[in-house]
């Protein structure tokens, strides 16, 4: 579905200067300086993936998906949507793909979500059944029948975005792009916006590459991440592989009838203890935990044991902090 090599985006940010000779300049002279935005990254995405596209905030994401709608033209690289190069064959291109961008809306701010809708139909030529299969659907999944008929200017954001959902799909399109969908939304309006992005990857074999802060969004929806700092891509892969590579260890917590003394576990380190209750983190990301948990049984009477996975976010977070940027 989408091939990417060796792509870079250049900007040009002219300086300006006041007052005076420095005014004078400005009109006599263009000086700039280069912002390297993407910087030679590499990526393919298969028909049918969902994907999570993650970065801190100045990373080159939404340049990246600038280029990819074709609103942005590469400066240089390799860049095939669909078999179309986006910014080159411009209108054919939007017509196969959705797009939803956070705060922004598609839909006209003063006319009925249901007008909006049907002003869409007649642009992407949409026919008459399949258009009301597709709002029947949406309906049903998205909840649109609430507000269909109240002005967008009067929906909150969790409306807005369901119809902003709705709009993007509409005309079947093959790639979906998702911009911070869940931003500002109550924890019920993020579930029902996950479950429909799923319900659509799933059963229509949509493609969706979603950029998100809300790691939630990332743990639910995507089984593959690629993660973009300073224009660079740092990781493109399974999402439980960058859990357990960049993650401080799986840990055991562990319930004893009563907590030994000196406790020495190989192929483990005790991080706390509170009570009969231990914390061990597990070394290295290849342990096997079968032989491990024998062992522990063997030698200690157990009450109980469960195993934390490294939580997603603390992860993310030590690798925007720069902490793991060499690894």
């Amino acid at each position: 579905m989408i091939e990417v090599r060796e792509l870079r985006k250049e900007f040009r940010i002219y300086r300006h200067h006041r007052g005076g000779l420095g005014a004078l300049r400005n009109l006599v002279t263009r000086e700039y300086r280069s912002v390297l935005a993407v910087d030679g990254i590499t990526f393919d995405i298969k028909a049918g993936e969902l994907v999570g596209y993650l970065g801190p905030n100045g990373a080159g994401k939404s340049t990246t998906l600038k280029m990819l709608t074709g609103i942005l033209v590469p400066t240089s690289g390799h860049l095939v949507v669909n078999g179309r190069v986006p910014h080159e064959q411009r209108k054919q291109h939007a017509r196969e793909i959705g797009a939803v961008f956070g705060q922004r809306t598609t839909l006209w701010w003063d006319l009925p979500v249901v007008e909006s809708l049907d002003l869409l139909r007649a642009i992407y030529r949409v026919p008459a059944d399949r258009y009301r299969a597709n709002l029947a659907l949406f309906g049903d999944l998205l909840g649109l029948g609430e507000f269909l008929d109240t002005p967008v200017r009067s929906l909150s954001l969790g409306q807005r975005m369901r119809a902003d959902l709705a709009a993007a799909l509409l005309h079947d399109p093959a790639l979906l792009f998702l911009d911070e969908p869940t931003i500002g939304l109550d924890v019920v309006a993020k579930e029902r916006i996950r479950g429909f992005i799923k319900t659509v990857n799933r059963e229509r074999g949509t493609t969706v590459i979603l950029t998100t802060h809300d790691l939630g969004d990332v743990e639910k929806l995507c089984e593959r991440v690629i993660m973009i700092d300073r224009g660079k891509i740092m990781f493109d892969g399974a999402l439980e592989t960058l859990r357990r590579r960049f993650g401080q260890g799986r840990v055991l917590v562990v319930d004893f009838e009563q907590l030994p003394d000196g406790f020495d576990f190989p192929g483990a380190e005790l991080m706390r203890a509170e009570g009969n209750r231990a914390w061990l983190r597990v070394a290295g990301e290849g342990t096997a935990l079968a032989p491990l948990v024998a062992d522990l049984f063997r030698q200690h009477r157990v009450l109980d044991l469960s195993v934390q996975e490294p939580e997603i976010e603390a992860v993310v977070r030590r690798i925007y902090e720069g902490h793991l940027l060499e690894a």
